[in-house]
Formats: C-alpha cells, structure tokens, sequence
C-alpha cells in the first residue's frame, strides 16, 4: 500500500460497552515495532509537522478527535478522525501535521520501525527535495 486510506477496524457490539481491535498483518498492513499515544494536547496546538524515510502509521483516536493532515508533495488531504474503529494508514515517505485536537482527545499510533531519529524528515523544503530525487 502506497496511499493513505481509512480502515474500518472489526467493532463487536455489546450492551455493556463495545470493542475493537486491530492486527498486524490483518488490518494494520505492517508488522508493529512501536506504539505510542498523544494526549493532553493543549487547544490550538499541533503535533507531527514532519515526515518518515521508512517508517509507516497507524492511527487511532481511541477518544475525541482530530484530524491529520497528509501531504505527498503535491497535494494535501484532510483525514478527520473521529471513532475509535477506524484507523488511519500512513504510508512512508508523506509529510504529515495533526490538528484540531478536541478536548481529552487520545491518538494511538502504531508504527512500522522503532524510533530512529534519522528517519525523520522535519524540514518541509528537506522533505520536498526528497521526494523529487
């Protein structure tokens, strides 16, 4: 997978609380190396505002919402997420912003590497040289 999209994650329904989950392999298209969450961010705050040579996401709002903001270079799109049963592909190589972080919003992101600092392409003119080479 090359593009980003939206993946309906399974949602089993119950009158005591319902539950979804997500697979490597399955629904996330990547082996899981790390995870990590976004919290707590303050109103008017951004996060992201960079882009990855090899590592690819998943993202979940597990609660609230927020949107993300993919860029490949040549144009940008607008993902709103909004319910913990849909996640967010992230290919490699796109830039990538999230914003409009609603009230106790929680982002789960699964990820395809372990941290590396030098995947990290957090120079937006970097990042447009990069893709064109």
């Amino acid at each position: 997978m090359d593009q980003p999209i939206i993946i309906n994650l399974p949602k089993i329904l119950d009158a005591r609380g319902n539950l979804s989950y997500a697979e490597q392999f399955r629904h996330v298209p990547f082996k899981i190396e790390r995870s990590y969450w976004i919290y707590d961010v303050p109103g008017g705050e951004a996060r992201g505002g960079h882009a990855y040579r090899e590592n690819q996401e998943f993202i979940i709002a597990l609660s609230g919402s927020f949107d993300v903001v993919l860029d490949d270079g040549k144009q940008r799109q607008t993902f709103s997420l909004n319910r913990s049963y849909y996640g967010l592909y992230v290919p490699k190589g796109m830039w990538r912003e999230m914003n409009n972080f609603s009230t106790n919003s929680l982002a789960l992101v699964l990820s395809s590497t372990l941290y590396n600092a030098n995947d990290y392409i957090r120079d937006y003119v970097q990042f447009k040289s990069y893709i064109h080479e």
